[in-house]
């Protein structure tokens, strides 16, 4: 209707009908001679254009350029396009304006009342564009501007690039990509973005903690469409993995070292104790002491050493007596027969004499002499148990104390047990250095001195 043409006194003009009936203007219409011949075209042969049109593509059911009214509004021309198909992507409609600005509307957002915006104003010349759907199954992911997608990373079922709006939150993508893996370490999920001065930021989240607590869905962490979140992957057993461990971060390790069947860097979150790390290292070796077991605690304002006796924790089942463990500290499990340099003299007593294994012995307030002579294996058949002989370091002064292990073994009497600490001595003598031996022996010299001035004086005479 807008672009009839007629011929009239052999002048060739253009007559715009729609026009013409939208404004009653009589000076519009053409005047008409005698012979004059009018063309109406149809609609499908020509190109429509014209001042109150505007133009709907893309994902609808009816493309094409549409009257327009003051009255219409964005809603009426997309519902007289046939509105959007199945596969109209209705998150991010597009208008572009005949003054060549671009505006985008939420369609879905609208609809659901998860937005306040109204749609947009629509004028003459202005266009409508609803967009394809993105195919998950389509291979080009070229079809999602970076300004609609995210990226997500390591151990995930099906990392890739995936199409973003801001109603969803970092949960519903992990969903939509299958989940972590076995392997994912949720702990330490990190979340990159740019900020508005075009610097990365990365954010450590713990979503294992999350999950394992629970908490407001607004403590996860703020995605937007740009973003990279990584779900970097635990580490493999530490005896098979030497060249990959620099992938573990030295502030979420926990090292066990010494007299464990498995040592080495081990990874750790604050759910876990000291027994969850003494299983991944396959528990202690037969040769661990488990009286002397050293934490060292490297995470604070200052170094601090806990010794744990982890054998008195077995007997008694008391979860106080275990260290509390964090990421950065170091556990060491000594030999229960470390080089005796290794000791201090203050922390072992020395057995000498006539033991069955003279040496150096760690002592405690718990044992007795008794039990430190049996850790050196007993008085020797030569030993001159009358006069054991202890003796004490203090702070004034040393003493000794002479103890009779044979009356005691003939009348027990743990009252009269010395007193022995960390640092002391204990002495068994032999039987030869007591006053009967010492006599027998001088009766025998004189006897043997005797018998040989007798030898001497018989030969003396014989000659």
């Amino acid at each position: 209707m807008d672009q009839i043409r007629l011929i009239s006194d052999g002048a060739p003009q253009k007559f715009n009908l729609s026009e013409y009936l939208d404004r009653g203007d009589k000076s519009l219409l053409p005047t008409l001679q005698p012979g004059a011949t009018v063309f109406v075209p149809r609609q499908q042969e020509e190109i429509k254009v014209g001042r109150n049109t505007v133009y709907v593509m893309g994902e609808v059911s009816r493309n094409g350029a549409f009257e327009n009214s003051d009255k219409a509004t964005f809603m009426d021309i997309l519902a007289n396009a046939g509105g959007p198909t199945r596969y109209a992507e209705t998150k991010n409609i597009t208008i572009l304006r005949a003054d060549g600005s671009v505006e985008r509307f939420d369609l879905h957002a609208f609809t659901e009342g998860l937005s306040k915006t109204r749609p947009p104003k629509m004028h003459s010349g202005d266009a409508i564009f609803v967009p394809e759907k993105t195919d998950q199954n389509e291979k080009s992911w070229l079809k999602i501007t970076p300004s609609r997608a995210v990226r997500i990373i390591g151990e995930v079922v099906r990392p890739g690039r995936y199409e973003w709006s801001d109603e969803m939150n970092l949960l519903d993508l992990l969903s939509h990509v299958g989940g972590p893996t076995m392997k994912g370490d949720t702990a330490h999920l990190r979340v990159v973005s740019t900020d508005a001065a075009g610097r990365s930021r990365v954010l450590t989240f713990d979503l294992e903690g999350f999950l394992l607590k629970g908490g407001d869905t607004k403590d996860l962490p703020k995605i937007v469409a740009g973003s990279t979140i990584v779900v970097p992957a635990l580490p493999d057993d530490p005896r098979d993995n030497k060249a990959q461990w620099l992938l573990q971060p030295a502030k979420d390790s926990i090292y066990i070292m010494g007299q464990v069947n498995a040592p080495g860097r081990y990874a750790f979150n604050d759910s876990m104790g000291f027994l969850d790390l003494l299983g991944a290292a396959n528990g202690p070796s037969a040769s661990a002491d488990l009286y002397n077991v050293r934490v060292n605690h490297r995470n604070g304002k200052r170094v601090q050493v806990t010794t744990l006796n982890l054998a008195r924790y077995f007997e008694t089942g008391d979860d106080s007596l275990l260290p509390k463990i964090r990421a950065g500290d170091t556990i060491f499990f000594p030999d229960r027969t470390p080089d005796w340099r290794q000791e201090t003299k203050e922390a072992t007593v020395r057995v000498l004499g006539a033991v069955g294994k003279p040496g150096r012995y760690r002592f405690d307030d718990s044992l007795t002499l008794l039990d430190l002579l049996a850790q050196a294996g007993g008085p020797t058949t030569n030993a001159w148990t009358e006069r054991v002989t202890v003796v004490n370091l203090s702070c004034c002064k040393d003493q000794a104390r002479v103890f009779n292990l044979e009356k005691f073994v003939r009348k027990p009497d743990f009252s009269l047990l010395p007193v022995v600490r960390a640092g002391d001595t204990v002495y068994v003598p032999d039987k030869t250095q007591s006053t009967l031996a010492e006599v027998r022996q001088g009766i025998t010299d004189v006897i043997r001195v005797i018998s040989l001035y007798s030898l001497l004086d018989a030969l003396g005479q014989g000659n």
